[in-house]
């Protein structure tokens, strides 16, 4: 083989490896995406869950215009689902409900920015709606 051919064969496993990074890494972001896009969706589908034990009455099982039966622990998370752990991630209340809110927290399975912490996003839950807050990507 001539020096050009070599030098062509060195070259395109060059451009071949440099294209595999780049793919590994977009797939990689791709996934932490999409995981903090899952945690977020659990955390909305919560709050409407907790939307609804505010409103339904104490005889009901609900919190009767209150929060405060959704506590920090197992016993409270289980008020909202009976699988807090799923493929996404875990949910858990950060923040035990009181008269006007509760915080609903999940952690995702996925490290979007890379510095070894999980997704990790907070949910602010009140009579009138949710808001959303990404505490680590």
């Amino acid at each position: 083989m001539g020096q050009q051919q070599i030098l062509l064969i060195v070259l395109g496993a060059i451009i071949v490896g440099i294209a595999t990074v780049v793919g590994i890494n977009m797939f990689n972001e791709s996934a932490a995406n999409a995981n903090l896009d899952a945690v977020s969706n659990d955390l909305l589908n919560l709050a409407s869950r907790a939307q609804q034990y505010y409103r339904k009455p104490t005889s009901m099982g609900g919190g009767g215009k209150s929060f405060t039966g959704l506590t920090a622990d197992a016993t409270g998370i289980a008020q909202l689902t009976s699988n807090p752990v799923n493929d996404n991630g875990t949910v858990s209340i950060s923040v035990a409900g009181n008269d006007s809110l509760v915080t609903i927290q999940g952690l995702g399975v996925e490290d979007a920015d890379g510095d070894g912490d999980p997704v990790l996003v907070s949910c602010t839950v009140t009579s009138s709606g949710a808001s959303l807050t990404i505490t680590d990507r």
